[in-house]
């Protein structure tokens, strides 16, 4: 069990540490940079500049047509936003929520702290309406392992030195044990935290969509310009 804990120790700090590198991706392209780049590299994989607006691009993702706008701050690339082109009825968005659901649930690529499907009865125009009920789901995209241990020692010995010694270390006491798996969930959550992926149910004259975002919060600001 001591084992276990060190070397699961290891490995999450290590992901930590080299998180910066690990942000989330859009088909494969890094959320980061600049956005003449990223427009550039999201028309390589099919997309086009929209005719009303050089801003926006469309195209098709995971079988439906979208429109795709980037968002960045300090010039460099923090979210891809994708909206359904095409608004549907009441009952279409309520199978389309669920079905990316499922979907998501399904991809290995990511992970959930749990999201609940809308039922086959749910009156959705009177919960958005009436209730200012807000229909979304977030998942993360999970980490990318590194396997080179060389990397993870070097990297971590500095960071976990700082606060145990070797003998504990090597023979751990309940209480480090309990701390350093506290450490292990606390980093996790950060980590995965940087890299969501979430979507909501937008409405326009009694039409729905769905509006699916791709965040990368190290780009995003957090209050540096305050």
């Amino acid at each position: 069990m001591k084992k276990i804990i060190v070397s699961l120790i290891f490995v999450l700090i290590a992901v930590c540490a080299y998180s910066q590198k690990d942000v989330t991706q859009f088909l494969g392209i890094p959320i980061d940079g600049s956005k003449s780049a990223m427009i550039q590299k999201l028309k390589a994989k099919g997309f086009r500049a929209n005719s009303y607006n050089k801003d926006v691009l469309e195209g098709k993702f995971n079988g439906m047509d979208v429109n795709l706008h980037i968002a960045t701050n300090n010039d460099k690339v923090c979210r891809i936003m994708l909206c359904d082109a095409n608004p549907v009825d009441e009952r279409s968005i309520q199978i389309r929520f669920n079905n990316l659901c499922r979907q998501f649930e399904k991809n290995t690529k990511y992970m959930s702290l749990g999201n609940e499907l809308i039922p086959d009865d749910e009156d959705i125009s009177y919960e958005i309406s009436v209730k200012n009920k807000r229909y979304e789901a977030i998942f993360y995209q999970q980490p990318t392992e590194l396997s080179d241990t060389t990397l993870l020692l070097e990297k971590l010995m500095p960071i976990i030195l700082e606060k145990y010694s070797l003998d504990e270390l090597a023979n751990p006491t309940d209480e480090v044990q309990t701390e350093l798996m506290k450490m292990s969930l606390e980093y996790m959550m950060e980590l995965c935290s940087k890299k969501p992926v979430w979507f909501m149910i937008s409405e326009i004259y009694g039409k729905y969509y769905i509006t699916m975002f791709y965040d990368n919060e190290y780009n995003r600001a957090n209050g540096e310009d305050l």
